[in-house]
């Protein structure tokens, strides 16, 4: 299948998941809060396309997306916001605790910037290891504010780990806006290469070279030329925790919506691939199958069972 076929199965496919949950979200069946990416498939669709199965990946609390990209099983993502036993933390996780082995998908937290060292941990033990696994991690604008992201870029540069940071700007934590948190005039990704790593800028919105600049990251992580930084722009539609819109609160403009909506790269790739019948068939075919497949997800979600009460304290670790 051509690359424009992939990205766009990739972006719609999270896209139709996500406005899924979000239409059965108000019935109350699903008791733990979700953070929702529609408006962002663009980042994930392309690390879909370059990520190697053995590589390891971790998110932050916006992370289904993500969870999906790596290769995560879609019933068992359903099934733990619904908190059954078949889910992927056993239910016990929800939305923001999304975790895989099977796919090397190691994890998500509501704490900002929770994972980011956690990433820099696995790529030390593929460096010890001798493998030729990338680590990879997704986190937001706000993480960057964080001391441990300085740390842990840091202590990547220093011992040249096979690290991809990867920060999906959307210009907001929570509802403040980039421009009450962090100095006028700053590019995030200038300021990280100032650390001494190799960063890049991309438009989440053009997606063609988003996709050229991650693919040949990731063949120089992975050819041992050390940790790289990279920052996309983008831009979530809905609220920041929950299945509705938000924009009558006042935090951001509904013109700067409709702005972000106008350059949607999923609307604008729909659009190029509809243009001829021989390609529309092939995409009307790709939603078919998603939307059977989401279908089906979420029929297994809700015939599953809750954990029972002697599970709770199993597969739980503290320190």
């Amino acid at each position: 299948m051509d690359l424009k076929y992939k990205l766009f199965a990739n972006m719609y496919r999270i896209r139709a998941i996500e406005e899924e949950i979000a239409n059965r979200y108000p019935k109350g069946e699903m008791r733990c809060p979700v953070h929702l990416s529609i408006g962002q498939e663009a980042v994930p669709a392309i690390f879909a396309e370059n990520v190697a199965p053995n590589d390891f990946a971790l998110s932050t609390h916006r992370g289904h997306a993500h969870y999906l990209a790596k290769g995560g099983n879609l019933k068992a993502m359903i099934a733990e916001i619904y908190g059954k036993a078949t889910g992927c933390s056993k239910g016990k996780g929800g939305s923001m605790h999304l975790i895989d082995l099977n796919v090397n998908f190691m994890g998500t937290t509501a704490i900002v910037g929770n994972t980011i060292p956690v990433a820099v941990g696995l790529a030390l033990s593929s460096q010890l290891n001798k493998t030729d696994q990338i680590s990879c991690v997704f986190f937001g604008d706000g993480a960057v504010e964080e001391g441990v992201f300085y740390e842990s870029v840091n202590f990547a540069i220093v011992r040249n780990l096979p690290v991809i940071f990867i920060c999906e700007n959307n210009l907001y934590s929570v509802y403040s806006p980039l421009s009450v948190r962090q100095p006028k005039k700053r590019q995030i990704f200038q300021m990280v290469e100032a650390l001494g790593i190799k960063a890049y800028f991309a438009a989440g919105e053009d997606i063609f070279n988003a996709n050229d600049l991650m693919k040949s990251i990731f063949n120089d992580v992975r050819a041992g030329n050390g940790p790289r930084f990279l920052e996309f722009s983008t831009y979530r539609w809905r609220e920041h925790c929950g299945p509705d819109y938000d924009n009558n609160i006042g935090y951001r403009s509904q013109e700067d919506f409709e702005s972000w909506q106008s350059k949607d790269p999923l609307n604008k790739l729909h659009n190029e691939l509809n243009k001829n019948s021989e390609s529309k068939k092939i995409i009307d075919a790709i939603k078919q199958n998603i939307h059977v497949e989401i279908e089906q997800a979420f029929s297994y979600a809700l015939s599953s069972p809750f954990p029972s009460q002697s599970d709770a304290y199993k597969h739980v670790y503290a320190d």
